[in-house]
């Protein structure tokens, strides 16, 4: 699986261009690739309604937006026509800081190709995997929908995304923490090492320590700490709830032949002695037992 010639093609050649320096490159060699560079005016390009990215950090926006006011807008953002004006492919970021400062158009690179929406959502999802600049929730967002989409396993989208394919497997497995987990993460209260150790606990453990972690800011090694201790406690727990519903299971028996008080506790059979006869009488049943 990969992107076929298209905008996947052309984003790659504008990443070159950048390289290169693309002010200094000549309008033939852009227009030989199918691009053209245009100041639009901000208010006709519309956002990809598939951009797998929700957060943008307020201050990194800010501190952007002051440089594209005193630098320009070193890298110009990529769109497509659409309708009576353009579609937004890539620089979201940089669109928004453009916005932020204020300034009606904006450089841009207009790429000449026809996409569908499994395409423009195709190429939004890589594009930001490829750039890095999802939180990891996002991440695993825009690997599941991928693999939805194309139908694929884990190993053809490491191929697709050149990631590892036990990095996406661990990215994935983020989904499965709770709602709650999740949002922290997103905030930037917990770090992916952080929810790594996480996974496999049950819905309570996890957010006792979830909280634990944000109220008192621990670190990945005292949260593994804390992780291996409460699931130590699960284990001994589940072993306790096996071993009593064993006795439960024979209660009827041990009821029918055991005379003497008793009563099943936690995983043990605890018996009454009132005297020395009821010591006989049960060490005459220990014989004579067919239990």
């Amino acid at each position: 699986m990969a992107l076929g010639r298209g905008l996947g093609d052309i984003l790659q050649e504008v990443e070159e261009a950048y390289e290169k320096n693309l002010d200094g490159m000549e309008s033939f060699e852009l227009d030989s690739s199918g691009v053209q560079v245009e100041e639009i005016d901000i208010n006709l390009i519309a956002p990809n309604p598939y951009q797998p990215r929700k957060n943008f950090d307020k201050n990194a926006l800010k501190e952007l937006s002051e440089s594209i006011k005193k630098h320009g807008l070193l890298q110009p953002i990529v769109v497509i026509e659409k309708g009576d004006g353009y579609l937004l492919v890539a620089g979201e970021r940089r669109l928004r800081a453009h916005k932020l400062a204020n300034i009606p158009t904006i450089k841009s690179i207009v790429a000449e190709v026809d996409m569908d929406e499994f395409k423009l959502r195709e190429l939004a999802l890589i594009e930001n995997i490829q750039r890095e600049n999802l939180n990891a929730i996002e991440l695993a967002n825009s690997y599941a929908e991928l693999i939805e989409v194309h139908n694929i396993t884990h190993e053809e989208l490491s191929k697709i995304v050149n990631k590892s394919r036990s990095q996406i497997t661990n990215t994935l497995r983020l989904l499965s923490l709770s709602s709650n987990t999740r949002e922290q993460i997103v905030a930037g209260k917990l770090s992916q090492g952080h929810a790594k150790v996480l996974i496999g606990l049950d819905a309570k453990d996890e957010k006792l320590i979830v909280d634990s972690i944000v109220g008192q800011k621990l670190s990945v090694r005292d949260t593994e700490k804390l992780v291996k201790k409460y699931k130590n406690k699960s284990t001994t727990s589940k072993k306790t709830k096996e071993s009593l519903d064993i006795l439960l299971e024979y209660k009827e028996e041990i009821n029918k032949h055991l005379s003497l008080p008793h009563k099943i506790k936690s995983n043990k059979l605890e018996i009454t002695f009132n005297n020395k006869k009821d010591i006989e009488n049960f060490l005459k049943l220990l014989k004579n037992s067919t239990i």
